[in-house]
Order: structure tokens, then sequence, then C-alpha cells
């Protein structure tokens, strides 16, 4: 396994989306998860997908 940080966008129950690291997406323990996108391989790679998910209206701002 490498040493770089992956980021994930996982959709919550709620309907919003939270960035993530790929540490904290990969988990199967969390329920809340109903969905998820990525792994980026930047912070901001990740922020501006979620923005693009978020205007094509698959999630809701947090």
């Amino acid at each position: 396994m490498s040493n770089t940080q992956t980021w994930y966008i996982v959709k919550r129950t709620a309907g919003n989306c939270e960035i993530v690291s790929s540490n904290e997406a990969t988990g199967d323990d969390n329920p809340e998860i109903i969905e998820q996108w990525g792994p980026f391989t930047s912070q901001g790679e990740a922020i501006a997908r979620r923005v693009g998910l978020i205007r094509s209206g698959k999630c809701q701002p947090v």
C-alpha cells in the first residue's frame, strides 16, 4: 500500500456529501454512507467534484 492519501466524497443518509480520507470511507461499519465517489488524489480535486455533485442535484450542501 502506498503512503499517498486519497480522498472520497461520501453521501450520508441525510442527503449531504462530505469529503473524507480513505481511512474513513473504506470502513464497512458505517451504515450512514449510502453512496461514494472517488478516490481522488488531492483534497482540492475532491472539493471541486463535490461542487459539481451539488450543482447536479446529487448532493445537498453541508
